[in-house]
């Protein structure tokens, strides 16, 4: 049986769809706009054409490379491919700027391969016991986990508790924009039904770090472009580096690998929630804390392994259980149903070989990743030899394309507009970026899981903590709001003197 499995995914017809599909997902996720889960959708119509294990092989590396390729625009132009990208964009972006991309890019590459290998060899072998715990998460443990996600922005926010917290609500305030989840009433909409569904956080993503990010450059382009400095970094070199970088942090590739996996397995939850929580723990407990933010190879190597980590752990609940971990598996339980094929507890019985081959198909992509990989990125970093004068108005292109295509209507352009303009003044007065778009990610979650529970509760907040994994939960996620107190009352009392004097 196994060796059928393996002939069927290193047969030359499967590779060379896991390659086609490699380099598709590397240049949708490298285009600022465009996500692993849209290149995911886009490539569905063809796995009608497609066998289940070919189809399935297909969505897997196209996922794979896309969350890696989501780190080149957010290195080198400082727009997130992905959300969980944006955990550690101002590291890999400050790394761009001191000349370091490609030895950034390098070390998001071997951790994300590294982490995707661990992911599967985790789901490999603990697949029904992580499921078994994902699917006793009720809306209560949801929505601690999300506050959880909300609480690790403030601390790797970049900037005083105050203005992370500050940067958190404006975010908040945005995902509250749509209809009421507890009463169908439409909030903050001014009469656009465009509005109803809320503000997507692709475009609002886009407009707070692309087109703010546009006219930070249309200030500086009297100045010399010394980013062309930037791009010649030697290959041999940078590839050397990041490969030191993996070797000095081998514990922090490791647990953010298997705490990825963890967390991508809780439905709902998926790369995003799993890139916080790693980068925010790898932040706390390391040598140089204040380094992160500001440069951290460590902090991306962090994010780059929880990512693709977490794919691997976001499929436990869609195989064992036929709940989709995120929108990238429920596109792919999609696509099997429509193969006559039920993902469940069955289908390790039923269809084992097509299990093997989920996994084979995962190693096989992840290490077909790396040469493509290498290449998008010696392509990629000879964008920094662009003059800013042409950069920035390609970059605002490839934003309103982005934003038009994801929701189809005008008004994403003008949220995009109207967001770069928040983002822009809200980094010049010193408040981060990276909590508010969080904010706008679990906004929704947090809202409607809470109405969920309240209602189930008939308004008593004890609920929250009668379950034993929300009683967890909700210990470690207020401990933290205590200790972030703290820190900010520590903050305040340090800014006094200074104020005073």
């Amino acid at each position: 049986m196994l060796t059928d499995v393996l002939l069927t995914v290193l047969a030359p017809s499967n590779l060379i769809i896991i390659a086609a599909a490699t380099f598709y997902g590397c240049f949708v996720g490298a285009v600022p706009g465009l996500t692993a889960t849209m290149a995911v959708a886009l490539l569905v119509p063809f796995t009608f054409f497609l066998d289940p294990i070919p189809a399935i092989s297909a969505i897997v590396a196209t996922t794979t490379t896309a969350i890696f390729a989501g780190d080149i625009s957010g290195t080198l132009l400082r727009i997130p491919g992905t959300p969980a990208s944006a955990a550690y964009v101002d590291d890999a972006h400050a790394l761009s700027q001191s000349g370091k991309a490609r030895t950034s890019l390098f070390v998001s590459l071997i951790t994300a391969a590294i982490g995707g290998v661990i992911g599967v060899i985790i789901l490999m072998l603990v697949a029904p016991q992580l499921a078994r715990i994902a699917i006793s998460f009720s809306s209560f443990e949801t929505f601690w986990l999300a506050c959880l996600g909300l609480t690790c922005a403030i601390f790797v926010g970049g900037g005083t508790v105050p203005k992370s917290f500050a940067s958190l609500c404006i975010g908040l305030a945005i995902a509250c924009v749509g209809i009421d989840v507890a009463v169908g009433h439409p909030r903050y909409t001014f009469g656009t039904f465009d509005l109803l569904d809320g503000i997507s956080f692709i475009p609002a993503m886009i407009g707070i770090f692309a087109f703010s990010e546009v006219l930070r450059n249309v200030q500086i382009l009297d100045k010399p472009a010394e980013t062309i400095i930037h791009a010649t970094e030697k290959v041999g070199a940078a590839l050397k580096a990041a490969l030191a970088v993996v070797f000095k942090y081998p514990k922090t590739v490791g647990s953010s690998s298997v705490l990825g996996t963890l967390v991508g397995a809780l439905p709902g939850a998926g790369a995003d929630i799993a890139a916080w929580i790693c980068y925010a723990l790898t932040r706390r407990f390391s040598k140089n804390p204040e380094k992160f933010g500001k440069g951290s190879l460590e902090g991306v190597a962090a994010g780059g392994s929880a990512n693709n980590a977490a794919i691997g752990g976001a499929w436990t609940p869609a195989l064992v259980f036929g709940i989709p971990g995120d929108s990238v598996t429920a596109i792919a339980i999609g696509v099997l149903l429509l193969k006559g094929l039920t993902p469940g507890p069955r289908i390790f019985v039923d269809q084992p070989e097509l299990t093997s081959a989920l996994f084979g198909s995962f190693l096989v992509a992840n290490i077909m990743m790396i040469p493509v990989g290498i290449l998008a990125i010696l392509a990629s970093t000879f964008i920094l030899k662009v003059p800013r004068a042409v950069m920035a108005p390609v970059i605002l292109l490839f934003s309103m394309v982005g934003a038009f295509a994801i929701a189809g209507t005008v008004t994403a352009i003008w949220i995009v507009l109207a967001l770069g303009l928040m983002g822009y003044y809200m980094e010049k007065v010193g408040i981060p970026l990276a909590p508010a778009i969080l904010g706008i990610v679990l906004g929704k979650i947090i809202e409607d899981n809470f109405m969920v529970s309240m209602i189930k509760a008939q308004g008593d907040l004890t609920a929250f903590f009668d379950r034993q994994y929300s009683m967890v939960l909700g210990i470690i996620t207020l401990g933290l709001w205590g200790l972030l107190v703290l820190r900010s009352i520590r903050e305040i009392s340090r800014s006094r003197p200074q104020t005073e004097g």
